[in-house]
């Protein structure tokens, strides 16, 4: 069955046709695109557990293989936040085969926002889009309680989500 990512209508316009699939369904992320110094980026966020994933400064060509971008990224950002192999290799998995559609869930949209919100906030006290460690970014906007999750950090509810599929 394959990841299910939704994307918001900007990001759909930047999205190779054969990548698309009305149709599809599996686990569910969404992602939107945003702007930032001019540059584009997206933010993936899981819909159950809001766990989330910042892909800065894509480009054209980063766009028609974002399917392998946005699996990259969430091996670099499980292994940052310490998951083990088993939940690495479980979630990654579940990743090989990717469709994008339209979104279609408002309460993660609406915590989508939040997470821009910080994501903004935090590249523009780093000093800008270079000087941002990718690193801490992720780290905080996983530690972020949101009420849509029982206002618990969505790295703690993507390890329970996880062990959960396990069993």
């Amino acid at each position: 069955m394959p990841l299910l990512i939704h994307c918001t209508q900007k990001l759909l316009k930047e999205i190779p046709d054969d990548l698309v699939d009305p149709s599809a369904s599996g686990e569910s992320w969404h992602a939107n695109l945003l702007r930032i110094e001019r540059r584009k980026c997206v933010l993936f966020t899981h819909d159950v557990t809001l766990y989330s994933v910042f892909v800065p400064g894509l480009k054209k060509p980063e766009f028609m293989r974002l399917d392998l971008v946005f699996g990259q990224r969430l091996f670099k950002a499980l292994l940052w936040d310490e998951f083990t192999q088993v939940q690495v290799e479980r979630m990654l998995d579940a990743a090989r085969t990717i469709r994008f559609t339209r979104s279609n869930n408002r309460s993660v949209l609406g915590s989508m926002n939040d997470v821009r919100f910080h994501v903004e906030l935090s590249i523009e006290h780093a000093g800008g889009l270079e000087s941002v460690d990718l690193v801490d970014l992720h780290h905080r906007l996983n530690r972020i309680p949101f009420g849509a999750v029982g206002y618990r950090y969505p790295v703690e509810v993507l390890r329970e989500h996880l062990a959960h599929v396990a069993e």
